[in-house]
């Protein structure tokens, strides 16, 4: 039986989860687009992001840097049928929280008849001309709070990943 190491391309399952259980990402077919509760839409999970239509093994080269570092080291070692859980700190994730990345701007900024609501996701271009992308958070007469912290941030993620193949 193969024991994966660094450089060996893998197959994976894996299932990432919040502390308070909510998944954000697996490879497995959790069947959540027939389930109603599962906040995909009536379009579909392809059109909301949600991910919950994405399903299948993830292949990946250990050592490419092609998921995160703790979970290739993690399957350094493994034999195929194995599993783990590994839990990533919100540092070595999505970051922790920026209050500093909360942040008002005035109305009259937003170009075009964009009539911003609380929840809308926009694009910002930063003072790099680089593109921000922002959640509002709230919205008076004057200016809108927005902020550009990743959704995920200050989240610790637990993954429960089993190594199905070394290629």
């Amino acid at each position: 039986m193969a024991i994966a190491k660094k450089g060996d391309k893998v197959r994976i399952n894996y299932t990432g989860s919040l502390e308070d259980g909510t998944i954000i990402d697996t490879t497995l077919d959790t069947g959540c687009c027939e389930d109603d509760d599962c906040g995909c839409g009536d379009n579909g999970c392809e059109d909301d992001d949600c991910g919950c239509g994405e399903s299948g093994p993830m292949e990946f080269t250990i050592g490419n840097e092609e998921f995160f570092p703790q979970i290739e080291e993690a399957l350094v070692g493994m034999a195929p049928g194995e599993k783990k859980t590994i839990v990533i700190p919100a540092e070595d994730a999505f970051g922790e929280y920026d209050e500093d990345e909360v942040f008002a701007i005035s109305r009259e900024q937003l170009t075009g008849d964009i009539e911003p609501e609380v929840g809308m996701e926009l694009e910002l271009t930063g003072d790099d001309d680089e593109p921000v992308d922002v959640v509002v958070v709230e919205v008076n007469e004057t200016a809108i709070v927005v902020d550009a912290n990743h959704p995920l941030a200050g989240e610790d993620i637990t993954y429960e990943i089993e190594l199905l193949e070394v290629l």
